[in-house]
């Protein structure tokens, strides 16, 4: 296959999402390439301060394609919802699908008035997969005309997510990585995969991030081994090594993730701030505070402090009513002006011509590891990590290495067993007969295990816990074990 020849988005009906070497050698290759400062109409010098928004988008997919359970066809939920609108908040059906499409109609739009638009898009690979499943082609064209345009590189900036929405607290490190590198293959066989070498910054489903050391130190390394510059952090869920809180959450800091083994690794962290995340990006709030900010020291220089907020492009009153005419407004308020609107990209390429680099932010590290470093050597081991944990976990029952999230009080292990057994069975039977094998990936076969691994470890599993959606899980977790057993 020639580097320009088109990737398929399926292959015998499964998604594209086992990555390919043709795929990791384009992110190689474009990693320290600057993909949006060439192209950016903000006259960064002149400035005060920007500011940010990234739109998050999830839809699980569900085994509902029929009346029976065990043989059901796995669809988009919103299928199921389109096909059953009478049911609860179903009607909103049309409504979350147009929230998947407009910015695609409202950039084109802004700029044709000479404005200058942005966003940063996280949109799940099982979401778009369903959407493309179910017949939305709309939805996707009007993604992928402001994604390969060249005049619109400039506007909207991809995130890279896992494929089937995991949480990394709770993912087996192996499985989170399979999640990254398929959603690049996937994002690659819908959008392009030029468009895939301008994917930079990283977005954590649920905002969640690991503070157990190794599993922490696992997925910055993976995130940096699949070429990302950048990860999205929400602020209460990392600390100065000193065990403070983050001061200037509106400059980027670098997160700096050390295993029991001693081994360190770091990537540049965009602080999202605090709050009630759809009511402050529907109602553009990022602007409002950023328009009060005024340039910042960093390293001997004055920069301009960049306020970020991430929210559900499509959860929620405000964001499928609110934010629309509330972005326009925004956008043309804030174009030209001395508080515009970037991407973090963007941003982080400006900086790098201003000779301020990785190196040059503050140090974090995940909450709750100070208290850990306190009392273990470095270098100790796995076991003594353990010890030590234990230790602090028995004199005080409110540590835990469970990891931090959107609200720090919702937990991704504790009350989720019933789901996480059979996950996790899985899981296991995935690496022993699979992985640990070495079966090609561009085998049907382990795509489809693939494939349902992948889907059962949605964050919408473990956070209902109980009900329908454990059975659904059940029963994807049942199928995935029947294709291993049966084809490994």
């Amino acid at each position: 296959m020639s580097a320009s020849a088109p990737i398929p988005e399926t292959i015998d009906g499964i998604p594209n999402i086992a990555i390919t070497k043709q795929v990791e050698e384009k992110i190689a290759s474009s990693r320290n390439q600057q993909a949006f400062g060439p192209k950016s109409d903000v006259q960064f010098n002149n400035i005060k301060s920007a500011c940010a928004i990234a739109l998050h988008m999830q839809q699980p997919l569900i085994p509902a394609g029929g009346g029976d359970l065990r043989t059901a066809g796995i669809i988009s939920n919103l299928q199921y919802m389109m096909e059953n609108q009478g049911i609860g908040d179903n009607h909103n059906a049309p409504v979350f699908a147009w929230c998947y499409k407009r910015i695609g109609e409202f950039v084109p739009q802004l700029l044709a008035e000479g404005k200058q638009p942005r966003a940063m898009l996280e949109y799940s690979g099982e979401l778009l997969f369903g959407l493309r499943q179910m017949g939305q082609h709309d939805v996707i064209d009007s993604l992928k005309h402001i994604t390969t345009d060249p005049s619109m590189y400039h506007t909207v900036e991809w995130l890279g997510c896992p494929w089937g929405h995991a949480v990394a607290p709770s993912t087996p490190v192996q499985d989170y990585r399979l999640n990254v590198q398929a959603w690049q293959q996937y994002f690659a066989a819908t959008f392009g995969i030029d468009a895939l070498e301008r994917v930079r910054g990283f977005s954590p489903s649920e905002m969640a991030l690991p503070n157990h050391p190794d599993t922490a130190y696992e997925f910055v390394k993976t995130l940096v081994d699949c070429g990302y510059k950048w990860v999205l952090i929400q602020e209460h869920t990392v600390e100065l090594p000193n065990g403070g809180g983050i001061e200037q959450r509106h400059l980027p800091h670098r997160l700096v993730c050390k295993n029991s083994s001693g081994e360190e690794v770091s990537i540049i962290a965009i602080i999202k701030t605090q709050g009630s995340d759809t009511k402050l990006v529907a109602q553009m709030q990022p602007y409002y505070e950023a328009k009060s900010l005024s340039r910042w020291e960093l390293k001997g220089k004055q920069i301009p402090p960049l306020v970020t907020q991430i929210a559900d492009g499509e959860n929620g009153g405000v964001m499928m009513n609110e934010f629309p005419s509330k972005y326009m407004e925004v956008v043309r308020e804030a174009s030209h002006s001395e508080t515009p609107m970037m991407n973090a990209s963007e941003y982080l390429e400006f900086l790098s011509d201003a000779g301020i680099t990785e190196k040059d932010f503050t140090p974090i590290q995940p909450i709750l590891q100070k208290r850990i470093w306190d009392r273990f050597t470095d270098g100790s081991g796995p076991e003594k990590m353990k010890k030590v944990i234990e230790e602090i976990k028995k004199e005080d029952d409110r540590f835990h290495m469970e990891g931090g999230s959107w609200t720090n009080d919702i937990s991704w292990v504790q009350g989720y067993q019933d789901v996480m057994d059979p996950i996790d069975k899985l899981s296991a039977l995935f690496s022993e007969k699979v992985l640990s094998k070495g079966t090609p990936k561009n085998n049907t076969n382990y795509m489809n295990a693939l494939y349902h691994l992948l889907v059962s470890q949605t964050s919408c599993y473990r956070y209902w816990g109980q009900g329908l959606w454990t059975d659904y899980a059940k029963e994807i977790c049942r199928r995935g074990m029947e294709i291993i057993n049966s084809e490994f």
